[in-house]
């Protein structure tokens, strides 16, 4: 079954290509080559090739570009403290971390949709142009979110010449660096959620080698009582405001 669905991708694919293949060679304008009258800087195989990339490239891209590296991180080392790797899904983890970056990537969306997507839509502006006003409310949100240490040290090691604002930086040494920031803000936010539980564990551990029970393991004790513990105060809302107000706004 899974060949024959790559089979018919493949052939769909294919097809697609040919078919704005023969609209270019009629001279018809697949993507809308021309603005007023004038022409863009890509061609419309140029185009095709650029948003087929683009849609392969998706999902990196929404793993980078966006705060779900940080929630996807906080939410699965939370459930390496409470000790849920088997009652805690892996899909569990990635829905709810997707459902918040949702939630906080939506004026970004919302600006990449009426500043980009619609004019481009409309043959008012071109690709080019378009891929410029998409960049710009997401390299803001970016710096908003990305340490000035990280950002120093990217455009070190790229080579990048001395710039005067960092929204003069290069795309990719914004991306680079906002991936750092949001690895060492995750792992921050991890280690305070750790902590409350690491301590139940040691308090378990020594009370149960204070009574000679040593065949019985401390996990079995202190599970219940971080899990009792986490719903006590209320962890997910706790969980879930700390990450949504960690995000700063742009």
């Amino acid at each position: 079954m899974s060949r024959q669905r790559t089979a018919r991708w493949a052939v769909a694919a294919t097809l697609l290509l040919a078919g704005a293949s023969a609209f270019a060679a009629n001279g018809i304008p697949v993507f809308g080559t021309t603005t007023h009258g004038a022409s863009t800087d890509f061609t419309v195989k140029t185009q095709i090739v650029i948003l087929m990339t683009l849609l392969g490239l998706l999902p990196s891209l929404v793993l980078m570009m966006t705060s779900f590296t940080r929630f996807v991180i906080v939410l699965a080392l939370l459930r390496q403290a409470l000790g849920l790797q088997q009652g805690l899904p892996n899909r569990i983890i990635t829905g709810v971390a997707l459902i918040l970056t949702c939630l906080v990537m939506r004026p970004v969306g919302e600006q990449v949709w009426t500043q980009a997507f619609q004019p481009y839509d409309e043959d008012r502006i071109g690709l080019t142009q378009a891929l410029q006003q998409a960049e710009a409310p997401i390299s803001r949100f970016m710096l908003a979110q990305t340490s000035k240490t990280a950002l120093a040290q990217i455009s070190r090691l790229s080579g990048e010449t001395a710039v005067a604002k960092p929204e003069e930086h290069a795309f990719t040494v914004k991306l680079a660096a906002f991936v750092l920031s949001e690895l060492k803000t995750a792992f921050q936010i991890g280690c305070m959620l750790f902590i409350p539980f690491l301590v139940i564990d040691l308090v378990v551990s020594s009370l149960l080698m204070a009574m000679g029970m040593m065949m019985l393991s401390p996990l079995v004790i202190s599970l219940p009582l971080k899990l009792l513990l986490f719903v006590l105060v209320d962890g997910w809302t706790l969980t879930v405001n700390t990450l949504v107000t960690s995000i700063q706004k742009f």
